[in-house]
Formats: C-alpha cells, structure tokens, sequence
C-alpha cells in the first residue's frame, strides 16, 4: 500500500515540474520580447537621429573655425614676410651707413695727414708766399655755404603757407629747411612762423624753440602737414620776427621761403624792412635775411606770372640790404 502512494507522489512531483518549466519558458519569452519591442528600436533609430545631426552640426561649427584659423594664420605668416622685408630693408641701410661713416673716417685721415704735410710745408714758406697764405686762410675763415653767410647763432623760418606753395612745391622746401637746418650744427634757438607770423607751434610763440635733435624732428615732422592762412607777403612775418627776437647780444637770421609776392609796392615792404632792422654802430643790420624762391608760378598762365617776378625783385633788394643772400631755384620740385 505505501509502495502504490509513492508512486502516486512522484507522478504529481513530475506534472508540477513539466507545468513548472512551461510557465517559466512563457516568463522568459514574454521578457525576450519586451526587450525587443518595436516601439523601443523605433525611440533609438530616434536618439540616433538627433545625435548624428548634432555631430554633423558640431561638424560644420569646427569647419568654420578651421577656416577662421587658416586664415589668422595666413594673415600672420603674410605679416612676418613684410617684417622680414623691413628687417631686411633696416639691415641695408644700417650697411649703407657704416659704409657712408668708414668713407668719412677715411676722408678725415686723409684731412689730416694733408693738414700735417702743409703745417710742415709752412716752415720753409718765404715771406711773398706767407702772405698769399693768409688770403687763402682768410677765404676759408669765411663763414659762408654756398655763398650764404652761416654766423649766426639764432634761425627763423619765415614760410610761405599758400595753396600755390603747399599744391606744388612742399616737398622741395621740406629739403631746403633741412638743408639749411643742417648747415647750423649747433644753434640757440629756432623759430617757425609763416608770413604772416603766425608760429607753427603755439607753446612757443614769442619764445625760442631750443635746439635739439628731437625738436628738429619734430619740426620737420609738423611742417609736413602744416596748413595756416597765407596772403603772400612776407612783410607781415619779417616784422613780427625782428620785433618779437631781436637783441642785441643775438646773432639772428631770417630765412624767407615763399614763390610769390601780391603786394602793391615792393618799394614800400623795402622802406618798412629799413626801418625795423636798422644798422648798429658797426654798420651792419639787426638781423640778416635770406630767401629762397620757388618758381611755382611760372607753370600758370603768362598773366599770374607777374607776382613771382615781384618776389624776386622784392627778396633780391631785401637780402642785398640786409646782408643776406636770395637763392632762386630753376625748379619747384624736389630732385
């Protein structure tokens, strides 16, 4: 009887197993399936979507910076080569210069070793010769450049301002006052005014412009763009540059630089000149005036040509009674 009753136990353990198994494969493939759900795989083809655009996006930003970069560095390399061409250019003039200052240097032995032969040649001179010596001494002794008296201690620019002057003929009269400039290696004053005496700079009117490498630059600098009203007379500027500097411990120059003169009487600018720069006991004038002419004039019709020859006769009679020289150009351009 126990023996039947197990038997009857086993069979029911076995049926529970099997009905086990079957809803533990029906778990499974309802879990399988919900893994693989269409609705699932349709969000991810989404996401997927959506991340390869905001690639593609991230794509097309780098591109434009990569552009953006190229051509920051083209711009760069584009700037080195012009530094490259300017350290080049200053290398071929600091080259030009060395070789300009070892010519100098030579020239300066070879002045010397001349001056060394003719302080021995002097010993044996006769008496006709020693006096022939001291006019060539005195000749050289003169204080003059090109016929142009360089004593002076103090130098006033007197400029002709006008359209006619600034329109053609600026860069030419930049070189003559740097010339001029040049000529006097060590002054104790400068002064700038134009015509009508007006003074190029404001902070020294009626004052000196002290003399030093910097203000000459500046000046050079300033008289490039330079613009005041101009009515073509210079008398206006000699008399306020001879009242305003003169003294008598001062050693002063006027340099006139202008192309022509619309006033009505020469006779009359000479007679005003005369009596503000009077002579001293010794003879000569309170200040010497140059001038420079311009022949701007003579590019315009026949009729406006009378005014440059009024300048010039004017500057001629001037210089000649005031101890100066008048320089008239050929050209108005710069060579």
């Amino acid at each position: 009887m126990k023996s039947k009753r197990r038997e009857t136990d086993t069979a029911g353990l076995a049926f529970l197993d099997v009905i086990s198994c079957g809803f533990g494969a029906i778990i499974l493939l309802l879990v399988l399936t919900k893994v693989f759900d269409p609705v699932d795989i349709d969000l991810n083809l989404e996401e997927l979507k959506n991340y390869l655009a905001t690639l593609e996006a991230e794509v097309v930003d780098i591109r434009g910076e990569t552009r953006i970069l190229n051509r920051d560095m083209i711009r760069r390399e584009d700037q080195q080569t012009d530094q490259l061409e300017q350290l080049t250019e200053l290398e071929s003039r600091l080259a030009a210069l060395k070789s300009s200052v070892d010519n100098s240097s030579d020239k300066t032995k070879v002045n010397n070793a001349i001056k060394g032969k003719l302080a021995s040649a002097k010993q044996s001179l006769t008496a006709e010769m020693q006096r022939l010596l001291s006019e060539f001494q005195k000749d050289l002794d003169d204080d003059t450049i090109g016929g142009i008296p360089v004593d002076s201690e103090y130098v006033i620019f007197i400029i002709d301002t006008s359209g006619s002057m600034r329109q053609f003929a600026w860069p030419l009269l930049l070189q003559k006052v740097e010339e001029t400039l040049a000529v006097y290696p060590k002054l104790k004053g400068i002064q700038v005014m134009n015509d009508m005496g007006n003074f190029m700079f404001s902070q020294y009117t009626n004052q000196w412009i002290p003399d030093t490498q910097a203000r000459r630059r500046a000046i050079m600098d300033r008289l490039r763009n330079w613009e005041t009203f101009s009515n073509s007379s210079p008398v206006e500027g000699i008399t306020k540059a001879i009242t305003t500097f003169y003294r008598p411990d001062r050693k002063i120059s006027l340099y006139v630089l202008g192309d022509d003169f619309k006033g009505r009487s020469i006779q009359r600018v000479v007679d005003r000149v005369d009596q503000i720069n009077r002579e001293g006991a010794d003879g000569k004038r309170l200040v010497r005036i140059h001038a420079i002419g311009f022949p701007v004039i003579f590019t315009q019709p026949l009729q406006a040509q009378g005014s440059v020859i009024k300048f010039s006769s004017l500057m001629r009679e001037l210089c000649a009674r005031n101890g100066g020289t008048f320089v008239a150009l050929n050209d108005y351009r710069r060579l």
